[in-house]
């Protein structure tokens, strides 16, 4: 094989984009005559076919070598292993798919891929969706593609690695972030970079977490903190009082909390999201159990427009439609008789805010894409569109 043009096509795709770099020096080499073209396995081993690399220029090489190491990078072959059985042994048509979704990205990226390459357009699919979405949409075809099991993730027969130096689960995804926070860079430097990388740097360093999960934490904790408070009560006198004749002693108890749920009417806010966003908060308030009279919803915009106390979302009336102000809402919220101890604001963010804190737990659940940020001392939980 000529180690050499291999080495040197590796060079290029590191040196015209750094970003790659330590992601492309990790891979071993494996020579193989039975490997088609290049491929890699889940343990970052490149196997290399002699004749390719003779047939191949410099430039295209490179960009093999990209395209190998995306299919690391953007670990397909552990996604692989979450698809459906019945796709998961169908591995040549996930590796087609897997392709389409690299290659659109280096396209872009203006990179010299062969000819005979796997793209979305030449199935009559759009460009820039994931690999499993593609899948169910590629139409019959008779793909001899394999990358290898750091693709599809089933071993192929040319996968040996006998003494190839091997990438273990923690190194790759040490390497996954490397290159994650080496692309955020680039881009603040540049100002470039394909929106399939840049997608995929922001979502290693910052994980995409589930907002009912995040809200339920935050429901929990809240309800939690404010039913830790304590006080004296003479109904239930103390059991220490039957030592003290002639002396009655208060017991401690522990209330349970009372919450209002002040929920954005406005015009801009949908009915879908919010009705998803209510109906995970007075889930978790029944499982806690706060319900019945200890929760109050206030439907308000520019104004409180209904208020109510529900067991569950189907009982809430959702009036409005105007401006917005959530303050009005909050502060109706901790003006009525019975103060509640958490305050939580179902909003899409584009509202004034109280000067400085309240005296009760505050959580802000903010519905859509770029909901913009309530002050610091509020808690928030994002919750995209549906």
């Amino acid at each position: 094989m000529d180690r050499v043009k291999l080495l040197a096509a590796r060079y290029r795709a590191a040196a015209d984009r750094p970003y790659f770099a330590t992601a492309l020096y990790a891979l071993s080499i494996v020579p193989s005559s039975r490997v088609p073209t290049m491929g890699v396995d889940a343990r970052w081993r490149c196997y290399v076919s002699p004749a390719f690399v003779d047939a191949t220029p410099v430039g295209e090489l490179a960009a093999v070598w990209i395209h190998e190491v995306s299919h690391l990078l953007r670990d397909h072959h552990g996604r692989a292993g979450r698809l459906p059985p019945a796709d998961q042994r169908d591995r040549l048509r996930v590796n087609v798919a897997q392709d389409c979704e690299i290659n659109d990205d280096l396209l872009a990226d203006r990179l010299p891929l062969p000819a005979g390459r796997m793209e979305p357009r030449r199935f009559g699919l759009e460009p820039g969706r994931l690999f499993e979405e593609y899948v169910p949409l590629l139409p019959p075809h008779e793909h001899v593609l394999d990358c290898g099991s750091g693709a599809h993730g089933l071993p192929s027969s040319w996968e040996i690695g006998d003494g190839a130096p091997a990438v273990g689960p923690v190194e790759a995804e040490s390497l996954r972030r490397h290159t994650a926070e080496a692309m955020r860079a680039h881009r603040r430097a540049r100002g470039t970079l394909p929106q399939g990388w840049e997608r995929w740097a922001e979502q290693v360093l910052e994980p995409v977490v589930d907002w009912r999960q995040a809200l339920t934490g935050a429901v929990r904790e809240a309800v939690a903190w404010a039913g830790g408070a304590v006080d004296y009560t003479y109904r239930r006198p103390s059991r220490r009082s039957a030592a003290l004749r002639g002396v009655v002693l208060p017991s401690l108890r522990r209330p349970l909390p009372r919450v209002a749920i002040v929920v954005d009417t406005s015009g801009s806010m949908g009915d879908d999201d919010l009705g998803a966003a209510l109906a995970e908060v007075t889930g978790v308030l029944r499982e806690v159990g706060v319900h019945g009279n200890r929760v109050t919803v206030l439907a308000c915009d520019a104004d409180v427009q209904a208020v109510s106390r529900v067991t569950s979302a189907e009982q809430v009336t959702l009036a409005g439609g105007g401006g917005t102000d959530m303050r009005v809402g909050i502060t109706a919220a901790l003006a009525g008789r019975d103060r509640p101890n958490v305050v939580i604001v179902l909003t899409d963010g584009h509202t004034p805010w109280p000067d400085e804190p309240e005296s009760c737990r505050l959580i802000a659940a903010l519905i859509g894409l770029e909901p913009p940020p309530p002050p610091g001392w509020v808690e928030t939980v994002r919750v995209p569109p549906a």
